[in-house]
């Protein structure tokens, strides 16, 4: 498989903290959504940010943004098929998606999704959890773009928690350890965005 194109999901309304873009909010001096650039770009061919609005808030950043598809804020599955899209046209096979409020997400977070593709067309990132077993973090998935058309089909069915849809596709899972954190921790209220100043 070549190198996947890698897709931030920015898409969401950010409702806990308040609305507005959880990623362009600083951290340590850069915006989350800088710090997950710098994580999954070398790690990808391509790079795109999935982004819903007035895209001018994300001009300097340089990257290409693609807005759902879908109407009215359907979730991070929009935000894929989105990504699928725009990989699609662009002669990708396979996308790579990180969420824009995760700064802390794993740099060997693609080759070992890419391992875990071995198992199934689509993998997801998880991490162990002592109440659950093992925690799945779907927005973190390595997506084959030929699965776009079947997505399409399920988002106009009404289709909108993630693991609804990849549970039909035999989804494999890409298992991460946590060292005193879980890397996938991500940002939701302005308590996780103390929290997050603390981890760095």
């Amino acid at each position: 498989m070549k190198q996947p194109a890698g897709v931030i999901l920015a898409g969401g309304l950010s409702r806990r903290m308040g609305g507005g873009d959880k990623g362009l909010l600083t951290l340590g001096g850069e915006t989350l959504l800088a710090r997950v650039i710098d994580r999954l770009e070398p790690q990808v061919a391509d790079v795109a940010l999935n982004a819903n609005g007035d895209v001018s808030r994300f001009e300097g950043y340089g990257l290409p943004i693609v807005a759902d598809s879908v109407a009215e804020y359907p979730g991070p599955l929009a935000g894929v098929l989105a990504g699928m899209d725009w990989a699609a046209a662009r002669g990708h096979s396979h996308i790579v998606t990180a969420a824009a409020d995760t700064p802390f997400f794993p740099c060997d977070l693609v080759p070992r999704l890419l391992l875990a593709a071995d198992k199934g067309p689509i993998a997801l990132a998880a991490t162990p959890d002592p109440k659950r077993g093992m925690s799945r973090h779907p927005t973190f998935g390595l997506w084959p773009v030929e699965l776009r058309e079947d997505l399409r089909a399920a988002l106009a069915r009404g289709v909108r928690k993630v693991v609804a849809w990849t549970d039909t596709h035999g989804t494999a899972t890409a298992e991460f350890p946590v060292a005193g954190f879980d890397p996938f921790f991500n940002v939701n209220t302005p308590e996780d965005m103390a929290r997050a100043e603390g981890l760095l």
